[in-house]
């Protein structure tokens, strides 16, 4: 799990200006996807890495259903990622740090029922490195 948040981690590196948040998507122990947040870059408020890795995904496996899947991200996923990841049929979620503020499945625990989804969720996965990352982005801001 901790090999699969690192690889995450080093993504999340690559994001330059954007907020470095990085995600992989796995199925049968092989990444088939990754992407870091990309919103600046391309000027496009969807651009999360979520978002982009379950694009990728969808690409390489010719279906947007994403059975058997788990998804690595380094920050809990929000509404709008956290809705994308349970409609895919993603099975797994692993997060690292926490977002107490937009965090959706700490925040909105609702949305698996809304969605009837079997998604089963792990957060807290290397948080310390995870939260680590995104204060130096925000210290380099200020």
């Amino acid at each position: 799990m901790t090999e699969f948040m690192q690889k995450a981690l080093n993504i999340a590196k690559t994001s330059g200006k954007d907020l470095p948040i990085g995600a992989i998507i796995v199925k049968n122990g092989e990444i088939i996807a990754s992407a870091c947040n990309e919103q600046e870059k391309r000027n496009d408020i969807t651009a999360h890495a979520e978002i982009l890795a379950i694009r990728e995904a969808e690409k390489k496996l010719q279906n947007w259903r994403l059975n058997g899947c788990t998804m690595y991200v380094t920050l809990e996923p929000c509404p709008m990622c956290a809705w994308a990841i349970l409609r895919s049929r993603i099975d797994n979620l692993v997060f690292g740090a926490y977002d107490t503020v937009y965090g959706a499945f700490s925040t909105l625990p609702e949305l698996i029922k809304m969605s009837n989804s079997t998604l089963k969720i792990k957060g807290g996965i290397m948080e310390s490195e995870c939260r680590q990352i995104l204060e130096d982005y925000f210290k380099e801001l200020r």
